[in-house]
C-alpha cells in the first residue's frame, strides 16, 4: 500500500521507476544520479521507488530519501512479491507522461536516459539493449537461450529482452494489463505491446558488472515461474486470436 504522502503536485512530464530489493548499497548513489540527470532532462518529474519486502535496511532509507525530496514517492510490499510485483506497482502509480524503469543496482547509466528520450516523439516504447552485456555467462546464456524462445513463440524481434531501461508512453501503460508477478514482466509487456500494435524502437545502451548486492535472476524458482507465466499468456494471445473481430468487440463493450 502506497505511504501516506502529501498531495501530489501536477501531472510530471516525466516519471523515474525503480523496484528496489535489498539494495541498500546502491541506493543513495542511484537517487543522487537520478534527481541530477531527471531535473535536467525533465522540468517536473517524480522518481517512484517500490520496496519489495527488504529486509537490509533498505526500506528505511527510502523513508528517508521521501523525507528529503518530496519529488520522491515510495511504496511498500510488506513481504517480498517478486519483481515483476514490484515493477507493476510502481508503473501502476506514475503519473507522468512518459515512464521510465531501471533496476536499482547500478549497472545502467542512468545518463543514457536521455538517447531514450530522443526517440519518444517517434515510438511509443523505446527499450535498451545491453552492449555488451556483462552479467556473469551462465545469466547470459540463460537471456539468450530464454530470447530464442519467446522468439519462436510470439515472434517478438527485440534483442534484449529483458534489458531493464525502457521508457513508455502513458497510453501504452494505461491499456497494459500487467500480470507477471515474477521475471517474466518484460517479455509480457514487449510481446503485449506489439500484439496490441504499439511501435518499439531499440537503443544500445552501456552495461557494467554488479558492485553491491546479490542477483536472483537465475535462480531455479525464478525461472520456472517466468516459463509457467509465458505458457499462460501463450495461451491467453492463441485464444485472443481465434476469436472473430465482432465477437472481441462485442466483449470489450
Amino acid at each position: 500500500m502506497p505511504r501516506q504522502e502529501a498531495p501530489r503536485p501536477e501531472r510530471p512530464e516525466l516519471t523515474l521507476v525503480f523496484p528496489v530489493c535489498d539494495e541498500v548499497e546502491n541506493l543513495g548513489l542511484l537517487i543522487d544520479n537520478a534527481l541530477s540527470i531527471a531535473g535536467r532532462l525533465a522540468a517536473r518529474f517524480e522518481i517512484v521507488l517500490v520496496d519489495d519486502g527488504s529486509r537490509d535496511g533498505s526500506g528505511e532509507l527510502i523513508d528517508a530519501l521521501c523525507m528529503r525530496d518530496p519529488r520522491i514517492h515510495a511504496l511498500r510490499h510488506q513481504s517480498n512479491k517478486g519483481y515483476g510485483a514490484a515493477l507493476r506497482s510502481g508503473l501502476r502509480e506514475a503519473r507522468g507522461e512518459l515512464v521510465f524503469f531501471s533496476d536499482s543496482d547500478l549497472q545502467f547509466d542512468l545518463n543514457e536516459l536521455e538517447k531514450l528520450l530522443s526517440y519518444t516523439d517517434q515510438f511509443d516504447i523505446v527499450a535498451g539493449y545491453r552492449s555488451p552485456r556483462q552479467d556473469p555467462w551462465p545469466r547470459r546464456w540463460i537471456a539468450s537461450s530464454w530470447g530464442a524462445l519467446v522468439r519462436s513463440l510470439f515472434g517478438l524481434r527485440v534483442r534484449d529482452i529483458d534489458c531493464a531501461f525502457k521508457v513508455f508512453h502513458r497510453r501504452v501503460l494505461e491499456f497494459m494489463p500487467i500480470e507477471s508477478i515474477g521475471a517474466f514482466v518484460n517479455t509480457e509487456i514487449l510481446v503485449r505491446a506489439e500484439a496490441a500494435g504499439y511501435r518499439i524502437h531499440q537503443v544500445p545502451v552501456s552495461h557494467r558488472p554488479r558492485r553491491f548486492g546479490r542477483q536472483s535472476g537465475a535462480h531455479p524458482r525464478v525461472i520456472l515461474r517466468a516459463l509457467s507465466e509465458l505458457l499462460r499468456l501463450y495461451r491467453e494471445l492463441r485464444r485472443a486470436r481465434r476469436v472473430p473481430p465482432a465477437e472481441r468487440r462485442c466483449a470489450s463493450s
